[in-house]
């Protein structure tokens, strides 16, 4: 079914999200959007949403299985503590992206601000993934917890230009980063490290990349021809010897 969100409060666009799945609705076109908050906010089960326009903030927040899909930019909180689903930007993304998310995915085709994948977390089959296709700015992967973080940086015009800001896992206790070129010393949390990719590696960068070269139409063999950087935590604990007891 189609929705024309034009001119509609927000409050409004998801309470008729709400009562078309309870209809048994399964796919959903939202047209007109134009910075409407929490859609997708803790929606459960099979379906699919596609948003033509700039969805607002908080996208997919707590939601726990539905697929959604932008064509356009996104904002900022996108998939706020998210359980399960999957969230596609054709675009760019704003700020606090993945933010204590838990498990699903989350892919960006173009650049993203600070703070990206923020207190990520995983625990026994909740596993969060979180793919950008361009770079990032400051923190990202700060106080990360668990999942995969992938920098791609592909529509970076200089090579001089970094692929990603400062601070670049700080607070890190879990969890990986993998960024696609290298990153210099200076631009790291002083609780990450650089390892060299292994095998197994490859196999989760080859299966995780290729349903996102799939969604956005981009050549797998090239993204993974590139070397990449991988980022884990030095302590699960970085903080430990501060605390009172």
């Amino acid at each position: 079914m189609k929705i024309d969100a034009k001119g509609i409060h927000y409050r409004i666009i998801n309470e008729q999200i709400r009562l078309a799945i309870e209809r048994g609705e399964r796919e959903i076109i939202l047209d007109n959007i134009n910075g409407q908050r929490y859609i997708g906010c803790g929606l459960k089960g099979r379906v699919r949403i596609t948003i033509n326009g700039l969805p607002g903030n908080d996208l997919a927040a707590f939601m726990d299985g539905p697929l959604i899909t932008v064509n356009s930019n996104g904002q900022d909180a996108i998939s706020n503590t998210m359980n399960a689903g999957k969230v596609k930007i054709s675009g760019d993304a704003g700020d606090v992206l993945g933010y204590s998310m838990r498990g699903g995915k989350l892919y960006i085709k173009g650049d993203v601000g600070y703070r990206v994948g923020i207190h990520m977390k995983s625990y026994q089959d909740q596993f969060p993934v979180i793919i950008v296709g361009g770079r990032a700015e400051d923190f990202f992967g700060e106080y990360m917890a668990g999942g995969i973080l992938v920098l791609l940086g592909l529509n970076i015009k200089r090579k001089s230009s970094p692929i990603v800001g400062r601070y670049v896992g700080t607070g890190m206790h879990g969890g990986i980063i993998y960024l696609r070129g290298k990153v210099n010393d200076y631009q790291l949390g002083k609780e990450v490290g650089k390892e060299q990719l292994d095998e197994e590696d490859m196999k989760k960068l080859r299966k995780y990349l290729r349903e996102f070269c799939s969604d956005f139409t981009l050549d797998l063999e090239d993204i993974l021809g590139h070397e990449f950087t991988k980022l884990i935590p030095h302590s699960h604990r970085p903080y430990g010897a501060i605390y009172a007891y």
